[in-house]
């Protein structure tokens, strides 16, 4: 026998054979095994976004990022807030303040356009003085500024460096333009010096917060809401206030602004700290049922006693957060009105 035959046969004694079916080389061929359907990998879940301040924040700090609880309401709030400001069309815009004397009306004008200045960095932000009676907005935003309606139209250079020589500025990037100086001689603002001032802001300055007489017959109020592209309308949390600022929003009826009364919001802004919740609630309810957004500002301590106003800073969370919503209604309305005033020529001032 061939002495291949033992390897072949293996361990089996020479001269045997293993039977047929252990014969290796008389199995049949193995069948391939089916494999399993791909299945791609899943896509890594997004990390959850940070807490930036309170409880949350302590507890992720404590268990050195091991306990993420994410932010709270009030901070998803405030996102979503933002990035309706950050996102609403380029353009130039203009939103009128209105409401009678001791509302917190100017506070509220200064507040509204900080928020917007500090989140469109690329936009120049102007608050304009358009009070007759005494307006304190300078002081509000820039106690040192001192130029006026006549210091800017006596100003012959037409480059956004010679306007910004006639306004003041606050930290958040928010110019002015103020009325006349309490101190020394005082002199009357007509229709005709203010719409020649915003005729020169306008070519420079994106958006503009008109912080209008507390007098609707006003010849300046009037030529003011010309040209609004939004209105925030201020009152009280109290029954007497409110009862005003419905007055103010059928005069406007009255003399064909229906449309600007679609671009309003009302803002109850408790400014010493008394109002009632029952109350509020029913004049939130009552301004509601017209097709007005209602805002209601909270009591904040840094508000009350006059002075420049801090958004970033100084203002609590609580509040500033509430202006925030203020200032993405006030966006949501522009966005409705694509190009504002002509796009005039907004987005190409000179630095």
């Amino acid at each position: 026998m061939n002495p291949d035959d033992d390897f072949l046969r293996g361990d089996y004694p020479h001269g045997t054979m293993p039977p047929p079916h252990q014969q290796p080389w008389a199995q049949p061929p193995q069948q391939p095994q089916p494999q399993p359907p791909y299945r791609y990998p899943a896509a890594p879940r997004p990390a959850r976004p940070r807490p930036a301040r309170g409880w949350r924040r302590m507890v992720l700090s404590a268990t050195f990022g091991l306990v993420n609880l994410g932010p709270s309401r009030a901070e998803r709030e405030e996102a979503a807030y933002e990035a309706a400001i950050r996102s609403m069309p380029n353009g130039g815009y203009k939103v009128g303040v209105l409401g009678k004397g001791g509302v917190g009306k100017t506070t509220v004008a200064a507040s509204v356009g900080s928020v917007f200045a500090a989140l469109r960095r690329a936009d120049h932000v102007v608050a304009v003085d358009a009070d007759t009676a005494f307006g304190r907005l300078g002081s509000r935003i820039d106690p040192r500024a001192t130029s006026s309606y006549w210091d800017l139209a006596a100003e012959a250079g037409q480059s956004f460096a010679d306007i910004s020589t006639r306004v003041g500025a606050n930290a958040a990037g928010l110019y002015v333009l103020v009325g006349e100086p309490a101190a020394g001689r005082r002199r009357i603002l007509d229709a005709a010096l203010y719409r020649e001032a915003a005729l020169r802001l306008d070519r420079h300055f994106t958006i503009s917060i008109i912080d209008c007489g507390s007098t609707m017959d006003s010849a300046v109020t009037q030529e003011a809401l010309r040209d609004l592209d939004a209105l925030i309308v201020v009152s009280s949390p109290w029954a007497d206030g409110a009862g005003a600022a419905a007055k103010t929003m059928e005069w406007l009826a009255d003399r064909g602004q229906g449309g600007l009364l679609q671009r309003t919001v009302v803002v109850l802004n408790d400014s010493d700290g008394h109002a009632d919740k029952r109350t509020r609630s029913a004049l939130t309810a009552q301004f509601l049922q017209h097709g007005q957004a209602v805002v209601e500002v909270p009591f904040d301590p840094h508000l009350r006693p006059g002075g420049v106003i801090d958004v970033m800073r100084e203002m609590s969370p609580d509040t500033r957060r509430r202006f925030l919503q203020i200032a993405a209604i006030v966006a949501h309305h522009f966005a409705s009105r694509p190009g504002g005033r002509d796009a005039h020529t907004a987005g190409n001032h000179s630095r």
